[in-house]
């Protein structure tokens, strides 16, 4: 059985669209596959939140799968969507065949942890049973199940189980898996022990693109029935993939270095933020520091050397190498380079100001000007080429609050937000030696991090210790007792859990995140603002 797996990259609403990639795929692999496989909610994209509450949406989607359906004669087709029944909606995989859908499997497991909400729209499935099918003039019992059906450790429902034990001969998997670190490894471990358990091959076929904050690998992939892994769609790349399910050559255990990986799923997720939302130049500020430099190279890669404007705002505080460095890595990348003095503006508005700051000491709202001259001005070249900022701000600092609102807090899209320092600093060096050269200059992998917002400045932190400290927080959500157990100072561990209590509401008005981590700022993570727990500690 020759299976075309259809790892496809949908946009959220765009029915038109996906409903043509998805006739596409049908019409050219009719003559060359016995099955096609498309993942969950191809045809809506995913995930398409709040638009599942529109009526119209609603009737579009039906119109669209009776379409498909329609066009499809000819070969077996398993596909993604959503359906209403009786006045309540499902995650579903439409089973179509002969130009009709003949059957329909449900999602059974409907999660509502992290970035997940699927309780919030969708009823589970009512049955869990396997569908026959003919595929290459054999009828075949098929056990479909949708994404976290197979995610059932803490699940009462065993959903692969039931599909085998009620005869299933082949069981496929369609997900929308969002990515985050070598999560593929732990989508081929599980799947490994199902079929190890259960003695049936495994086809898993995974959403690729990005959405908003959501990052989607692909990386579909199947295991025999003897447990080896004989087809794999490679990360980060759309396309249709034929897997012959009779081919018993085992396959090298697929997967990217973690810096590879990163800066692909980083890459990916600012090419189709701007693809799917109409725009194709980006803005940002160099300050000659790492952050900044890496979100270019990212850029650069994702959007072209020709769409990316690097622009650098020396004030009486900047140094000689920020500037050189800047300019440097906007030379190497090919990208546009400008630079915009503050000086004179930033003593203008102390002027303007000096009536209202008098018989007080200069400190933290003087500094924090110079940022936010900064950033409305990006703010005004960027609305002035119809392009969008990027942010350049990674997690530690955003963690910490050591960033200002409406200053470097300013931009469409965070682009390393869910990296920490020491990731930061990783990928950067992965990238130059990947291209063999100082792209990223050297003096900025060495130098001591700063935002030179007053004399002599250095950030207040050693990141070696910081960086790893408010991941376990933020990501392993552990707290004082824990971390002081671990080996961490009792003062340092308090300070850093006040810290990030206190910035939420920073947080809250940042930028959209490209999430890569298990648990990054944004939707997946729910804290209140005016939250005085903490303080009861």
């Amino acid at each position: 059985m020759k299976i075309a797996v259809a790892q496809l990259n949908p946009t959220v609403g765009a029915l038109g669209e996906n409903t043509d990639q998805i006739l596409r795929v049908i019409a050219e692999y009719r003559h060359k596959a016995d099955i096609v496989v498309f993942p969950e909610m191809t045809l809506t994209g995913y995930p398409p939140q709040d638009l599942l509450l529109e009526t119209r949406f609603i009737a579009e989607l039906d119109d669209k799968i009776r379409h498909i359906a329609a066009e499809s004669k000819g070969i077996p087709v398993i596909l993604g969507t959503v359906r209403q029944e009786n006045g309540k909606l499902r995650n579903t995989a439409a089973v179509i065949a002969e130009g009709k859908v003949i059957a329909w499997r449900d999602k059974t497991l409907l999660p509502t942890y992290d970035v997940f909400d699927e309780a919030r729209y969708f009823q589970p499935a009512g049955r869990i049973e396997p569908v026959s099918l003919n595929v290459a003039g054999k009828l075949r019992s098929i056990g479909i199940e949708i994404c976290e059906d197979l995610w059932d450790q803490d699940y009462s429902t065993k959903v692969t189980s039931e599909l085998v034990d009620k005869g299933a001969d082949l069981i496929i998997n369609i997900s929308a898996s969002p990515f985050s670190v070598n999560r593929l490894d732990d989508r081929i471990e599980l799947v490994g022990q199902k079929v190890a358990a259960l003695g049936r091959p495994f086809l898993y076929c995974n959403l690729i693109g990005a959405q908003d904050e959501l990052v989607f690998d692909g990386g579909s992939f199947f295991i025999d029935r003897d447990g080896q892994l004989s087809g794999a769609a490679p990360q980060f790349k759309s396309g249709v993939f034929l897997f012959d399910a009779k081919t018993t050559q085992p396959l090298p255990a697929p997967g990217l270095p973690e810096e590879e990986q990163i800066f692909r799923a980083l890459s990916l997720g600012v090419s189709d933020y701007f693809r799917k939302t109409g725009h194709g130049k980006a803005v940002l500020g160099l300050s000659g520091g790492i952050d900044s430099a890496l979100v270019a190279v990212i850029a650069s890669d994702a959007l072209g050397k020709e769409n990316v404007l690097g622009i650098t705002m020396p004030s009486i505080y900047s140094s000689g190498h920020s500037i050189e460095d800047s300019k440097k890595l906007a030379e190497n990348l090919g990208i546009e380079f400008e630079m915009i003095p503050i000086r004179k503006i930033n003593e203008e508005m102390l002027t303007a100001l000096a009536p209202v700051f008098r018989s007080t000491k200069a400190g933290l709202a003087e500094e924090n000007l110079q940022a936010r001259i900064r950033g409305g001005l990006l703010m005004a070249v960027a609305n002035k080429r119809n392009a969008l900022l990027l942010n350049t701000g990674n997690k530690t600092e955003t963690a910490l609050g050591y960033c200002t609102l409406y200053g470097d807090m300013c931009g469409a899209l965070g682009v390393i937000s869910d990296l920490n320092k020491l990731q930061v600093y990783a990928v950067a060096r992965w990238y130059n030696r990947q291209h063999g050269a100082d792209i990223i200059p050297q003096n900025t992998l060495t130098k001591p991090p700063s935002a030179e917002l007053k004399p002599d400045q250095v950030d207040p932190f050693d990141y070696n210790l910081i960086a790893p400290l408010v991941d376990e927080i933020v990501t392993g959500n552990k707290h004082l007792t824990e971390l002081v157990k671990q080996g961490y100072d009792q003062t340092i561990v308090a300070e850093i859990l006040r810290k990030i209590r206190l910035n939420e509401y920073k947080r809250r008005q940042a930028a959209p995140g490209i999430r890569i981590s298990r648990k990054a700022f944004g939707v997946g993570r729910c804290y209140p603002i005016v939250n005085g727990f903490g303080e009861s500690q």
